[in-house]
């Protein structure tokens, strides 16, 4: 599965004033990150907003993406959930014809203990007709998947392809990297740790900020790829306080925010979640300015 290596992006799902789903909008941001050089594009991730999405939304929005992208770039579909044979009946319900993979997170509110994990994807995998890539985040699930699970999956299911490693702590992720399958890949699910990541020796990022700025996101894993170590840092440090902005009020309030600076899409969110405060979109499009146009 090399095609998932480097930068992949967790789009949002742009919304207009009423609310409703802006598929121009979106169709321009699938455009905007493959001019930018991004590698492959994720759907339906937490960064989409899946959680309010309606199911004919879903459908709206994967049709979307499919679409705009005209099979110019991988794609992922995130399908997880806490409720492991509800994932399984939905994996049954999507036309994956268009997709490379499949992303799904570790079950959330439940706590499962780490076999109750392990059997969780276990079920998955034996159900699932694409490759899988498990996600560990610990902030939004409240356990997290220790890197014995990870590798007790990683060796015990051919599908089971990759981890997107978002827990932000680099001792977990480069445990697994130590101790992983040659051809298991680790993904970084945090835009912070990502270079990090890559240079440890994972396989790249799925981003947040990444949509945003992807020209210079993307040249910087694949710097960091290449262990082209000083010119990655150099596109690090230019990013990194857009990394912190847009966390600062939530996700995916933050992005939004800068696609708004853009001109791209609203930074229209959906309750519970509220748009980011002034202070902070003031600053956002401060971080943005330098941006605007820049493509690979």
């Amino acid at each position: 599965m090399n095609k998932l290596m480097g930068t992949g992006v967790a789009l949002v799902t742009p919304f207009k004033n009423d609310l409703s789903v802006d598929t121009m909008a979106l169709a321009n941001i699938v455009e905007h990150c493959i001019e930018g050089g991004v590698d492959y594009l994720v759907a339906l991730g937490t960064t989409a907003e899946t959680a309010t999405l309606t199911e004919e939304e879903k459908h709206l929005v994967l049709d979307t993406i499919v679409s705009a992208n005209k099979g110019r770039l991988p794609l992922v579909i995130g399908i997880g959930g806490n409720n492991t044979y509800a994932v399984i009946e939905a994996i049954k319900k999507y036309d994956l014809t268009n997709f490379d993979a499949i992303l799904s997170v570790s079950p959330f509110y439940n706590k499962p203990t780490q076999e109750g994990i392990y059997q969780h994807f276990k079920a998955i995998s034996e159900n699932s007709p694409l490759p899988l890539i498990v996600y560990n985040v610990p902030g939004r699930t409240g356990s997290n998947m220790l890197p014995t699970t990870v590798l007790r999956l990683a060796k015990d299911f051919e599908n089971i392809i990759a981890i997107k490693e978002a827990s932000g702590d680099m001792s977990q992720v480069m445990q697994i990297i130590k101790d992983k399958p040659k051809d298991f890949m680790v993904i970084s699910g945090d835009d912070m740790t990502a270079l990090s990541t890559v240079l440890a020796g994972g396989a790249g990022v799925i981003s947040v900020l990444g949509q945003g700025v992807p020209s210079v996101f993307s040249k910087m894993i694949r710097l960091g790829l290449k262990t082209q170590v000083k010119e990655a840092f150099e596109l690090q440090y230019a990013i990194q306080d857009g990394v912190g902005l847009i966390f600062e009020e939530g996700n995916p309030a933050g992005i939004k925010s800068v696609f708004d600076a853009l001109g791209l899409a609203s930074e229209g969110v959906r309750l519970p979640l509220v748009p980011v405060s002034e202070s902070l979109r003031v600053r956002i499009k401060h971080f943005v300015k330098p941006f605007v146009g820049l493509h690979a």
